[in-house]
This record gives C-alpha cells, sequence and structure tokens, in this order.
C-alpha cells in the first residue's frame, strides 16, 4: 500500500506540475504574443530622371552607401547648356526691345501732352511696350524652365541608404521618368510580424517588442508597435487585392489567419538591417 500510495502522489504530483506548466505557457502566450514569422522591410526609392539624355558618369557602385545629396549619376548636358545659353541670349534681346518701347512709350506721352500727336499714337505705344514686356516675362520662364532641366541633368541621392540592383553603364539612353537605380532608405526600417487573430486583442500601438533576427539571435533589438492592418486578402472575390494576402501554412486545417503588424525599429540596431531577413517577433507583458 506504501509503494502503490507513493506512485500515486508521484503521478498526481507530475499532473499538477503539468497542468501549472501548461496554464503558465497559455498565460504567456495569451499576455505576451510572440511570433516566429516576421521578416525586415523597408522603403525603396525608386531613383528616376527627370529629363533624358545619354549617361556620362555613374560614380557609385552596386550595394553602395550613400549619403543625401550625394551624385548617383549624370546625364550629358550639353544640349541643356545650349538651350540655357540661346535663352540667355533671347532674354538679352526682349529685353532690349522693352527699353526701345519704352523710350518710345515716353517720347510718345511726351508729344502727346503737348497736342502733337493723337490718343491713338499714344495707346499704340502702350500696347507695344506692354507686348514687349510680356515678351520679356515669357523668355524669362523659358529660361528657368532651362536651367531646372539642366540641374536635373545631376541625379543626386534623396535620402540616405544603401543602392541596389545597380546595373546601369555610362553611354546609356535614360528618358524622363525612368527608375534607374534602387536606394534602401537607411532610416526606414521596420519589421512585418505576422501574428494569429487570436493573439491580436493583445497587441497594441505602442506596446514594446523584442527582435530577433536569424542568425543573429543572441544580439536582440527593440522596436514597438507602430501599427495594426485592417484586413487581409481574401481569395473568394470579396476584398481587392491591395491588401496584403497572407497564405495559410497548412491547407487541410482550419487555422487562424495572421494580420501583419508593423513593428518600428528603435534606435540603432546592433547591426546592419537588409530587406528580406527572417525575424521573430515577441511582445513585452502587459
Amino acid at each position: 500500500m506504501k509503494a502503490g500510495g507513493s506512485k500515486y502522489i508521484v503521478t498526481s504530483a507530475v499532473v499538477v506540475l503539468a497542468l501549472v506548466a501548461s496554464l503558465a505557457m497559455y498565460h504567456r502566450y495569451v499576455t505576451r504574443p510572440w511570433t516566429r514569422d516576421a521578416q525586415v522591410r523597408a522603403n525603396v526609392v525608386g531613383v528616376a530622371c527627370r529629363v533624358g539624355g545619354p549617361i556620362i558618369q555613374i560614380p557609385v557602385k552596386d550595394n553602395q552607401q550613400v549619403k543625401k545629396g550625394d551624385l548617383l549619376f549624370e546625364i550629358d548636358p550639353a544640349t541643356y547648356i545650349a538651350n540655357v545659353n540661346s535663352l540667355t541670349g533671347k532674354l538679352q534681346q526682349a529685353e532690349a526691345k522693352a527699353v526701345q518701347t519704352k523710350q518710345n512709350l515716353d517720347r510718345q506721352t511726351q508729344l502727346y501732352e503737348t497736342k502733337v500727336i493723337d490718343i491713338r499714337d499714344l495707346q499704340n505705344a502702350q500696347d507695344s511696350y506692354i507686348g514687349a514686356q510680356a515678351d520679356v516675362a515669357a523668355v524669362q520662364a523659358d529660361l528657368e524652365f532651362a536651367k531646372l532641366s539642366l540641374s536635373y541633368t545631376k541625379i543626386v541621392a534623396p535620402v540616405d541608404g544603401y543602392l541596389t540592383n545597380v546595373n546601369t553603364s555610362p553611354g546609356t539612353y535614360v528618358t524622363a521618368g525612368q527608375q534607374i537605380l534602387a536606394l534602401v532608405d537607411s532610416s526606414s526600417f521596420w519589421v512585418a510580424a505576422y501574428f494569429k487573430e487570436t493573439q491580436l486583442r493583445n497587441v497594441a500601438e505602442g506596446r514594446k517588442a523584442a527582435i530577433r533576427l536569424m542568425g543573429h539571435e543572441s544580439q536582440p533589438f527593440e522596436g514597438v508597435v507602430e501599427s495594426l492592418a485592417w484586413g487581409i486578402y481574401v481569395p473568394d472575390g470579396s476584398t481587392v487585392h491591395l491588401l496584403p494576402d497572407v497564405s495559410q501554412t497548412i491547407d487541410w486545417v482550419r487555422l487562424p489567419n495572421r494580420f501583419p503588424v508593423r513593428v518600428q525599429v528603435v534606435g540603432k540596431p546592433p547591426f546592419p538591417l537588409r530587406i528580406g531577413q527572417t525575424a521573430s517577433v515577441s511582445l513585452s507583458g502587459l
């Protein structure tokens, strides 16, 4: 009886410990949601040219880090320089004509005041001067546009970041609006963490998170929940395909859907981040 009673006590203790451990794990799962289904994301700036022409230099290389304002590539400015010079000459001519018409207007005004000419001659002189001023304004506008176009031949980095997929060489002819380079904005890194819909009630904006990347599990860094997605793509056609498409991991089991949660990186991570890195995200306690 004593041996049987001891076995019963040990078995009961094991069952109780298992139940306590299960409840503790469930409580942790509920109050501190975590997921291993997460990826590093960042904003990618498509660098395009605003004017067309052949590229004459690309002083950068693939995967290079650049600062805002660094020269990325330059388009042959010869045509645009010639246009600026031509319009500068036209502006000088228009201004000279405006001076002449102003002088003529002053003479006609004096003659009209002394009753030498009639009002029609004075009005004609006024119209000529107004027309000359309009010509000057038009050429000035054209010249400003030409100078802008000339400045657009030098394409610089709009933000700090990392170049990727640089596969263009000098001599390539590009057209206005054509995207040439991709620039990863180094200040925009965040993590897309996919939490199950059963966990969303404990996922709130502003909640702190610990982020770990595959290959750097011993170097977690801090994040904060920035926002939760308001919908995901439903393949039966009830929603538009602009929403995130999150596929189920197992088709034959009814699994809870997963919703993207945007986790913003806080501070500087202990190592460089790259788009597409696999991450795990765990939220702090309530």
